[in-house]
């Protein structure tokens, strides 16, 4: 088994019912005794960044609903620590946040890509011992994290594709229904 840490995908079983996180896929970002944190990977918000932050200057930036908790407030993965500071790499070349003003000036002069960034509104959080009951109840499939899923830009494949990863035994899941009594 996968021990939970920073950098690991949390699979939504595909039977999990809760409306926030079916079919979803969330990038770990902390695991302490106190706690967790991750964001949603795959659940494209409503609105682009510029409609949430006036001051970028660029459209067509999506923003992902990173979780329930804290809905006013803004994150983001990143694979440039050469242009933003402050981040804090949770796999080798993905970093969780860093300093905000540098991220706007680089967007804005068009020195960020869409497949280098990733910005979520909200997170996903669990209380201490928590998420360890959600996965003995079964409701997250555990798997290593893969770059290229974390920043894929077709939200709507990034749930299949995890389960497909974790080979033919799991790759099966993600064809199942939604609610298998309809079938």
């Amino acid at each position: 088994m996968i021990n939970l840490s920073p950098g690991i995908l949390l699979i939504a079983d595909p039977f999990l019912k809760d409306p926030n996180f079916a079919r979803t896929v969330i990038l770990l970002c902390e695991h302490q005794p106190k706690g967790s944190l991750g964001f949603v990977i795959n659940k494209l918000f409503d609105q682009q960044l510029h409609h949430l932050v006036p001051e970028v200057m660029i459209s067509n930036i999506p923003v992902y609903f990173g979780g329930p908790v804290q809905m006013d407030t803004i994150h983001f993965v990143h694979q440039q620590p050469e242009l933003i500071d402050g981040g804090v790499e949770i796999i080798p070349g993905v970093y969780w946040g860093g300093h905000f003003e540098q991220v706007v000036a680089a967007l804005n002069k068009g020195l960020l890509e869409p497949g280098q960034i990733k910005f979520f509104i909200g997170y996903a959080g669990w209380t201490d011992g928590q998420l360890e009951g959600e996965i003995q109840e079964k409701s997250w499939i555990i798997s290593h994290s893969d770059t290229t899923l974390v920043f894929e830009q077709q939200e709507q494949l990034i749930w299949q594709q995890s389960l497909r990863n974790l080979g033919s035994n799991f790759a099966m899941m993600a064809n199942f229904p939604i609610d298998p009594s309809l079938n």
